[in-house]
């Protein structure tokens, strides 16, 4: 449940303490790799210990899975806040962050983060302040890491791909802050999950419009002029300077789904057509460099 002890909006100072996570820091402590690493390491077929060993992190991986669903059950109407984990207090991304998950939380959303510091921090910071769960999925890294103190639903996951699950199935948007390389995976899995027809009415907002405008660019050149998209695919993003916008584009796709849907669907028909052009043997002219 959210805490009354919240500082003042205006105090832009952030505790000093973070909450340390002794169990995504087992693999550091250990000097040893983390689980994502070991799921993904060429196993040597001499080593019969490997048939063991690869069955029993299935199980893990589905425990992971009945973890998060069980803790985020009730979670009916929520939004994912990416960004950088770099970010500081000072940097006004940061206040933005707080004030759009804020303002989100004051229209009735759960805000979810990936709980570590910097945007995920001031997500869950304005969570707390709207009086809204404030929920951080938490990774498994080769070093030591905390849990942000701004968090009320900690979930600690090994594996990536059950914390992206977590991230797209219990949220109704993503605000994408700037970030990384770990922010623009998010990003990119999310278009192709919406221009494959996966999820539909998922509004993804780019927040400030200077950062992005440099990925924007290639997109909308190379990408789009050599054919790897279609100009409905650039319908999936939205691109906002303005918390207020922000959530009141959320807001909007919740009251009248079509509206966002009907954006969307342009970019499924093309991938469609395409994907059945494909499967019909339609072959493009091969043209050389």
């Amino acid at each position: 449940m959210p805490k009354n002890n919240e500082p003042n909006e205006s105090n832009t100072e952030t505790p000093n303490h973070h909450i340390p996570l002794p169990t995504l820091s087992r693999a550091a402590r250990k000097g040893e790799a983390t689980e994502d690493e070991k799921l993904l390491a060429c196993v040597d077929p001499s080593q019969a210990g490997f048939r063991h060993t690869d069955p029993w992190r299935v199980w893990r991986i589905a425990g992971e899975f009945v973890e998060g669903f069980d803790a985020l059950a009730d979670i009916c109407q929520a939004v994912t806040i990416f960004g950088s984990a770099r970010t500081l207090p000072n940097d006004p991304m940061y206040a933005a962050a707080v004030e759009v998950a804020r303002l989100l939380g004051e229209a009735g959303f759960a805000i979810i983060t990936g709980g570590g510091p910097g945007i995920m921090e001031a997500g869950n910071r304005g969570a707390r302040l709207a009086g809204t769960k404030s929920i951080g999925l938490n990774i498994e890294l080769p070093f030591e890491q905390s849990l942000n103190p701004y968090v009320d639903i900690a979930i600690d996951f090994r594996y990536f791909f059950a914390r992206k699950t977590m991230f797209l199935k219990y949220a109704q948007a993503f605000v994408v802050f700037p970030g990384g390389f770990g922010t623009v995976d998010e990003l990119f899995e999310s278009l192709t999950l919406i221009q494959t027809g996966k999820v539909k009415n998922f509004p993804v907002i780019l927040f400030n419009s200077a950062y992005w405008q440099p990925l924007l660019n290639w997109i909308q050149g190379p990408m789009l002029s050599e054919g790897k998209i279609s100009p409905e695919d650039l319908d999936l993003m939205l691109v906002s300077d303005s918390p207020a916008d922000v959530r009141d584009i959320i807001v909007r796709s919740m009251e009248d789904p079509s509206w966002r849907e009907q954006q969307e669907e342009g970019a499924r028909q093309t991938t469609k057509q395409v994907l059945q052009a494909g499967h019909a043997g339609v072959q493009q002219p091969y043209i050389p460099a």
